[in-house]
């Protein structure tokens, strides 16, 4: 598979802020690329967008989607095309917004893609999931699989998920890129559990404060070094933590619920508002994973720091961060450990496509040990699993090195090709 252009997949700018290293850029697309924007409706009326580009004579599609990220320009889109393979990137109805992601609906904006796809008449239509779009390819094909009276009925949050009525046609296989466990597991493994107060981003318990020398803490670059009992507390205080914020997100529900119940009996304006008025949950301190400070803790190629930059120390206090501002029916549904079934161990046994998990080394999201457990239980007789270096945004390890990006395409571009009808490269 042909790689992306020089410079494809750099780091762009000078590393030093917080958050650097997050972009990837990505390479030019074929000169024959011919690309078009569509509008579609989803099972129940919403509307989502996507992005075709095509090669001359594709007959081959890889759909690119994340639950809540615009991939229209995914580093791996030049790379896709030039193989010989047409790309379909799509937003879900959450893009770029944490705040009303509910997975379920999720599931549906897939769906409509993929039937999309499906009647241009691609011979082959491929998923592929980065990050959390594998976990939401995994729910997908799990779901998709299952005859629509076998589907989950209710979200979470006891919202009806519409998914037994829709039309969810299977993909004719799946690339796993770096998958993580799951929006939920994520954050479950990387919510501070010192917060002890929901209502003050400072208030903490020193004895579980991850970044308290006390506790094991190095003032970074050297890596710090936790021991197992401090672990132990830690891990038990996040699923703690994880259920309290549960607990409130299901009493906000009720008193929802509650609110629409009278509101039809009484038909008044007031009540109606009451009915109406949302509930957001803020939830403080959501990077503080202490695999991504001490290094000893299943050990692997990354580098130090977490997925938002170098310092978990200090951007754990900051705006930035997983599940931040969520109502509690997204909570339940895409962020807690808890609650959620958007989970890739639960989903993986009812995808049966022929798959290819891609693991990056020096992923900061998914760790040796989740890659295992993912790759371990996923349903595929057709199975392959291939590691290459890179960082979770697809960034090289070492400075001169193929970036992640590039290692990841040559290796996507192979399985297609053994597997698929791919278009011939253009002469010359």
């Amino acid at each position: 598979m042909s790689a992306p252009t020089a410079g494809a997949g750099a780091v762009t700018g000078k590393a030093t802020g917080l958050g650097a290293g997050r972009h990837v850029a990505a390479g030019e697309r074929p000169a024959s690329t011919v690309t078009s924007v569509h509008e579609l409706t989803t099972a129940d009326g919403a509307a989502v967008r996507g992005v075709l580009a095509t090669v001359p004579d594709a007959r081959t599609v890889v759909v690119l989607m994340h639950p809540r990220q615009d991939l229209t320009h995914h580093p791996l889109v030049p790379a896709l095309l030039a193989a010989g393979a047409a790309v379909w990137t799509q937003h879900t109805r959450s893009v770029n917004n944490d705040l009303t992601l509910v997975h379920e609906q999720a599931l549906l904006d897939v769906a409509a893609g993929i039937a999309f796809l499906r009647e241009r008449g691609f011979e082959a239509v491929v998923a592929l999931g980065h990050s959390g779009g594998g976990t939401l390819f995994a729910y997908y094909l799990e779901q998709a699989a299952l005859p629509g009276p076998g589907r989950i009925a209710r979200t979470p949050g006891g919202r009806p998920t519409k998914l037994g009525d829709a039309a969810m046609p299977v993909t004719d296989g799946v690339v796993f890129l770096a998958p993580h466990p799951g929006q939920g597991r994520l954050l479950l493994g990387c919510i501070d559990p010192s917060v002890a107060d929901e209502r003050d981003p400072l208030a903490a318990v020193p004895e579980l404060d991850a970044f308290d020398p006390r506790n094991g803490f190095a003032e970074p670059p050297a890596s710090s070094s936790y021991d197992e009992e401090f672990l132990a507390r830690y891990r038990a205080a996040q699923r703690d933590r994880v259920a309290r914020i549960d607990a409130r997100a299901r009493e906000l529900l009720a008193r929802t619920a509650d609110a629409r119940a009278v509101h039809e009996k009484t038909g008044a304006a007031a009540d109606r508002r009451r009915a109406l008025t949302p509930h957001i949950l803020t939830v403080f301190r959501t990077d503080a994973d202490p695999r991504t400070v001490d290094l000893s803790l299943d050990p692997s190629e990354r580098p130090y720091g977490s997925l938002f930059g170098a310092r978990p120390d200090l951007i754990n206090y900051g705006h930035v961060g997983f599940g931040r501002l969520v109502t509690p029916e997204a909570w339940l549904s895409t962020w807690s450990g808890l609650s959620s079934q958007a989970d890739f161990v639960r989903c993986a046994p009812g995808v049966t496509v022929p798959t290819l998990f891609v693991e990056l080394t020096g992923d900061q999201a998914a760790f040796p040990a989740d890659s295992r457990r993912m790759t371990d239980v996923l349903g595929a007789a057709d199975l392959t699993r291939v590691a290459v270096r890179g960082t979770h945004f697809g960034g090289a390890i070492a400075p001169g090195e193929p970036t992640g990006n590039q290692l990841a395409a040559d290796e996507i571009g192979r399985w297609l090709a053994d597997r698929y009808a791919l278009a011939p490269p253009p002469p010359g």
